[in-house]
């Protein structure tokens, strides 16, 4: 027979549903802190490590969610108080854990430009033409490809080949046969004018905000079982008759 009664064993059953979308929120932190860690893992020699810390924190969030969401499961349906009262102390250490993650996840984006350019700057030093396995050469080619870019701020970082540019610098014709020269030159026009700082930390940024969004947002949501935790357990040690805080 259940000892709660009125707004108290709604509230139960609410706490018992919010369970389960905490479990799916876990599952939703999991999810984004391995698509965003993929993600930055394309682009690691240009990327501080500060990149990979917050994915990696969402994720092992995520996997504590999943799993405290079970204490407060069989907590709430068998109105156990210590139960209860582990889950929303372990849940407000989550929320926590989360509000931390999405404010990193806002602090990153505004660091992230400066970052990035040092990276750039530094893996600019390191291509190398000859080596088609050089990790410098080869992150270079695949930005300045997809973001159709040239350099860091501009072409003309691009100082040590003698006026010739990379030739992921330029779109190349369709239908060219044979070599094709890159260069510098006024008259160029297949060249990318602009540097890839500008939308390769805009594409990076965008990256670390959903971070924080996520973050942020789950919070809030978490927040509030936090609250009903807290209510069902106190609803809970009256019924019973309980006296300090373990029981």
């Amino acid at each position: 027979m259940s000892l709660l009664t009125g707004s108290a064993n709604t509230i139960k059953y609410v706490l018992f549903a919010f369970n389960l979308i905490f479990m799916i929120t876990g599952i939703i932190l999991i999810a984004v802190g391995i698509g965003v860690a993929a993600v930055f893992n394309g682009y690691a020699t240009v990327l501080a490590t500060n990149f990979f810390s917050i994915p990696t924190f969402l994720i092992v969030i995520g996997v504590f969610v999943i799993f405290i969401s079970f204490f407060g499961c069989w907590g709430a349906l068998k109105e156990n108080y210590l139960l209860t009262l582990i889950f929303a102390i372990l849940l407000g250490f989550i929320f926590i854990l989360e509000l931390a993650a999405g404010i990193s996840g806002y602090v990153l984006r505004s660091d992230a430009e400066t970052l990035i350019k040092n990276s750039l700057d530094g893996a600019l030093q390191e291509y190398n033409s000859t080596n088609e396995n050089n990790p410098y050469t080869i992150i270079w080619d695949y930005v300045q490809t997809n973001f159709d870019c040239c350099g860091v701020e501009s072409y003309k970082d691009w100082t040590q080949f003698d006026g010739n540019l990379p030739l992921s610098c330029c779109d190349i014709p369709v239908g060219t046969v044979g070599s094709y020269n890159c260069s510098n030159a006024a008259e160029n026009t297949r060249r990318h004018e602009n540097g890839c700082l500008s939308t390769f930390s805009n594409f990076i940024e965008a990256h670390a905000v959903s971070l924080g969004a996520c973050g942020i947002v789950l919070a809030i949501i978490q927040f509030f079982g936090v609250l009903f935790a807290c209510y069902i357990a106190r609803e809970i040690k009256i019924r019973n008759g309980i006296t300090g805080i373990l029981g």
